[in-house]
């Protein structure tokens, strides 16, 4: 499908509607009570789909469409200082040294592994600067719209309702653009592995932390997909990587690994109560 001439937004949009008909399917016969919600709950439902998932989506590719790849990336990865702001101001959630240290790593990884290079060469406009950060917070939108709702339902009920919000999002995005087809068999592989492995299997296991972690450490631990992506593009792609590019993937590790330390946020000296 992404290599039969479709656009990142129809990608996107056939990405969240399977998505959303495997697990609505799989849950009708297996879990049909799974299926239920609350109507007071459907307003979290409707913003974590609709601006966490498909707004997002327009957004994201706005963002690269003005700033290019590597400067939307960076502005991206500042989502978990947005996230643990919101997280203080919405549930008093402490702001501690821990986790503004991990954030200031893991946002200075990224600018590392986006490469220097790269990042001077974009020229930056307001509008796009704007643009990007606004992407970021609809981006952590995701994490603050499931917190409320992680610990009332399954991870697979969230992801079911978010998903189809999502794709609702997109629908109008897709009115004249031309239905997949033909599509090779090595093409629906692919877009199978993206639908089960890199949607619902991590977005699962995410909304599943947000059960049992403060949604601010959630945030900064989901940054470590920067250093694992770095370690695919080099095993995998063989790309090459400079000095600078792996000490920023040390960073966002180190970042990860402060927030993730066994009993760091009962010592860290809290910065706002």
């Amino acid at each position: 499908m992404a290599g039969g001439g479709f656009s990142a937004l129809s990608l996107a949009f056939w990405r969240d509607a399977v998505t959303f008909l495997l697990l609505l399917a799989s849950l009708a016969l297996f879990r049909p009570r799974w299926l239920r919600v609350e109507r007071r709950d459907l307003p979290w439902l409707i913003g974590l789909g609709g601006i966490g998932v498909g707004t997002f989506h327009v957004l994201w590719n706005l963002a690269i469409t003005n700033l290019g790849y590597a400067v939307a990336t960076v502005l991206l990865y500042s989502s978990p200082a947005f996230v643990t702001f919101m997280a203080w101001l919405l549930w008093r959630e402490p702001l501690t040294r821990t986790k503004a240290l991990a954030i200031v790593l893991t946002l200075a990884g990224c600018v590392l592994a986006a490469g220097f290079e790269e990042l001077a060469a974009i020229q930056i406009t307001a509008g796009g600067l704007i643009l990007g950060l606004v992407a970021a917070m609809a981006y952590g939108s995701f994490s603050l719209f499931g917190r409320q709702v992680a610990g009332r339902y399954s991870p697979w009920t969230v992801l079911t309702f978010g998903f189809g919000f999502g794709a609702l999002a997109l629908l109008p995005f897709q009115f004249g653009r031309p239905l997949p087809g033909p599509v090779s068999p090595i093409s629906w592989l692919w877009f199978g592995g993206l639908v089960t492995l890199a949607t619902i299997a991590p977005f699962g296991a995410y909304l599943a932390a947000l059960r049992r972690l403060p949604v601010s450490v959630a945030s900064i631990l989901a940054a470590s997909e920067v250093a694992f992506g770095t370690l695919v593009g080099t095993l995998y792609y063989r790309e090459r990587l400079e000095g600078l590019q792996i000490a920023g993937a040390v960073l966002v590790v180190a970042g990860v690994v402060l927030i993730a330390a066994r009993g760091a946020e009962k010592t860290a000296a809290v910065l706002i109560p």
